[in-house]
């Protein structure tokens, strides 16, 4: 059979495989994998070339390092800085350490074991997005942590490459250079590349990009990818690892976004073939001949990688339910690992026959993740416990409804009832309850988020509702149920951060606060007169602050999903507030 027929197989089952595992909802990830499968020696046996076909895989992997590297702009690690090297580093560590461990009782040698325990703290990372994305959950509190913890995995296979030679036992390597000359060499290359692309690459995407031709332009980037591949590789470092940096050198470039637009269209199947490759060249006969052992250890890490990921999302202050479906949504294995378990088997830090279990459990991982997303969103409902109850409340509608009464509901209703104005009060904490009515206050036990519970409360009657919950994702549930059950009453509402506040904005929130905002204007202003500033000239100063900070909070809220706007913008408001300020300065009226 020719390449050309070969070719048109492999896009036909593609194709086939894809739109059907797409149907079924299990991502076009495991679609790919079918269709390797179904093209292998398990199946139809359309390539039989076990060199080629490695080929094919070893490009694959190159490619997809370099597409993952040029989505990894240092901007957006900015942003997410908390998320990422914190959530990320957490979910990663505490993995690595329980694989780790259940490797070492298996048997393996601590080398071994590490490079399993981290191979399969690893998520797929297109799996992941697309399962989430399909359940509009990216922009849920666990779907954000989740984005954070595989954008950090993504940046850990980098180091992690470049160290597995380091882990080799003595004399599997082929170069006989002790560790610590690798290690130097790689130090070489990465200031190599780090200058290079300030002196040569830019320069060359400038020059390429004059000739206002596409099909150049991506050869160009192309040409970047393959050479920085190679030159790691000449000095014994993997290409994947020169790929994986050829991408971050370019997404820091100003010519990401055209890059970005060219290699888009081709982005899925790369990745494809990388997944089919993978496909191909497994081995299923280990699953036929054990079938009980090897879904036991594939069921056993997702065990254990859910268990972490849950104890991590508690331990950043998820409610039980984010950290529930934090743990869910990353308990497969990622692509990644394929890589690194090739590796190690090249470094002889790996058997191959563990390296052939090990990938059968990361596929098998991949393709009960799904299942197991869709199972949880079919049982949670109904197994969840039923609805708390909530106080009677036989008083008549009050102008005001104030949800949430911690210390920013407590003082809006002090406020309140200096002016004798009527409200009726919503808390959900009983311990909270109990101390305010110890105090003599009148609160009514009950989850504002609940409709009924809001009907009990007369809300249709209310003319300002309040919003002061403080928990993010309870208090966006409730924006959303007050708009849209009692549209002509007027809701108010506390937000904890710029992010919480676009989402209630969106909403169509009518006014919106963060918290210590006013308290810190009000701290700028005294810390101005502090330093000599005349009270007037103080107050001003803050007045305009706030009035330029609103308008940038709306102009942002527009383009909240683009972080390269969301940045821009940040960076020009920054602009003009200094440009106000020495207006005011300079005006000799002020």
């Amino acid at each position: 059979m020719g390449n050309l027929e070969q070719v048109a197989i492999f896009l036909l089952a593609a194709v086939v495989a894809v739109a059907l595992f797409k149907w079924l909802r299990l991502g076009s990830v495991l679609g790919f994998l079918a269709a390797g499968i179904v093209l292998g020696p398990w199946g139809f046996s359309v390539t039989a070339d076990i060199e080629q076909m490695h080929a094919i895989a070893e490009f694959g992997v190159v490619l997809l390092l370099f597409v993952i590297g040029l989505e990894l702009q240092p901007s957006r690690l900015l942003v997410l800085r908390k998320t990422v090297f914190g959530l990320g580093f957490a979910q990663v560590l505490v993995t690595t350490l329980a694989l780790g461990g259940a490797a070492l009782l298996l048997g393996m040698t601590w080398r071994t074991a590490l490079v399993v325990g981290f191979g399969l703290s690893l998520s797929s990372t297109p799996l992941v997005l697309q399962l989430l994305a399909e359940r509009r959950q990216l922009q849920a509190q666990h779907g954000r942590s989740a984005f954070g913890i595989l954008l950090f995995q993504d940046l850990a296979v980098m180091p992690a490459l470049a160290l597995l030679p380091l882990l080799a036992p003595a004399g599997a390597v082929t170069s006989s250079e002790p560790g610590w000359i690798v290690a130097a060499k790689l130090v070489a290359v990465l200031i190599g590349l780090v200058i290079g692309s300030r002196l040569l690459l830019r320069p060359l995407l400038r020059i390429v990009g004059e000739t206002r031709t596409p099909e150049v332009f991506t050869a160009a980037a192309l040409l970047v990818v393959i050479a920085t591949a190679l030159a790691v590789n000449a000095v014994g470092l993997s290409m994947a690892l020169g790929a994986f940096l050829a991408g971050v050198l370019l997404a820091d470039s100003e010519y990401r976004h055209e890059l970005e637009a060219d290699i888009e269209p081709f982005k899925g199947l790369l990745l494809g073939l990388f997944f089919m490759s993978v496909g191909i060249s497994l081995n299923l006969g280990l699953l036929f001949e054990n079938p009980l052992r090897m879904f036991g250890y594939t069921l056993a890490f997702m065990a254990l990688k859910m268990l972490a990921a849950f104890g991590v999302g508690r331990l950043a202050r998820h409610p039980p339910a984010a950290a529930r479906r934090l743990a869910i949504a990353l308990p497969a294995g990622g692509e990644f690992a394929f890589v690194l378990f090739a590796l190690g088997v090249s470094d002889r830090i790996l058997d191959p026959a563990q390296a052939e279990e090990l990938v059968i459990a990361v596929t098998l991982s991949m393709a009960l993740s799904p299942l197991l997303l869709s199972l949880y969103d079919f049982l949670a409902p109904r197994l969840a416990p039923a609805p708390a109850p909530f106080d009677t409340i036989n008083e008549p509608g009050n102008r005001v409804i104030i949800a949430g009464y911690g210390r920013f509901g407590q003082i809006v209703s002090r406020v309140l009832r200096a002016r004798r104005i009527t409200f009726t009060v919503l808390e959900v904490s009983q311990t909270q309850i109990d101390f305010v009515r110890r105090l003599g206050n009148k609160v009514y036990y009950g989850d504002a988020s609940r409709l009924e519970l809001l009907r009990a409360a007369h809300t249709e009657q209310a003319e300002v509702f309040v919003l002061a919950i403080d928990d993010v994702e309870a208090s966006v549930r409730t924006a959303e149920l007050v708009r849209r059950s009692f549209p002509a009453v007027r809701v108010l509402a506390r937000a904890r951060n710029r992010q919480h506040a676009f989402r209630l904005m969106d909403l169509g929130v009518h006014w919106v606060i963060r918290d210590t905002y006013l308290s810190s204007l009000e701290m700028a202003r005294e810390a101005l007169t502090s330093l000599g500033v005349p009270d007037p000239q103080a107050t001003q100063a803050i007045d305009t602050f706030r009035e330029h900070d609103e308008r940038t909070l709306a102009l942002q809220n527009a383009v909240k999903d683009d972080e390269t706007k969301l940045l821009a913008t940040t960076k020009e408001a920054a602009r003009q507030l200094e440009q106000l300020f020495e207006a005011d300065v300079s005006d000799p009226e002020s």
